[in-house]
């Protein structure tokens, strides 16, 4: 399987990498790191991750990178991250643009 990020979830992780940027350059670089071995584990085991707590009944499942969460859903051989939030955030539909 290979994951593949939709185009609003990608916008999110890069904009979650700027922020940690801006304060601490080498946490972004370090957090970047984490979710790409974070993302090729989950490419070996796709249903690692949890069902998402708020939406329990829905197909998307869900990860924890640090402070931030990755919404995933499987479609095929291919494992979409749908949004990326940071843990503070309240909940909501992750995957509505």
């Amino acid at each position: 399987m290979k994951v593949r990020f939709t185009p609003s979830a990608r916008s999110q992780f890069l904009s979650a990498v700027k922020y940690v940027r801006e304060d601490k350059p080498t946490a972004a670089v370090r957090f970047r790191n984490k979710v790409e071995s974070v993302l090729k584990r989950l490419e070996r085991f796709p249903n690692s991750g949890k069902t998402i707590h708020e939406f329990p009944d829905l197909p998307f499942r869900e990860i924890g990178v640090m402070s931030y969460r990755f919404f995933y859903r499987i479609k095929g051989k291919r494992i979409w991250i749908v949004a990326v939030w940071h843990g503070a955030q309240l909940p909501g539909m992750p995957w509505s643009d």
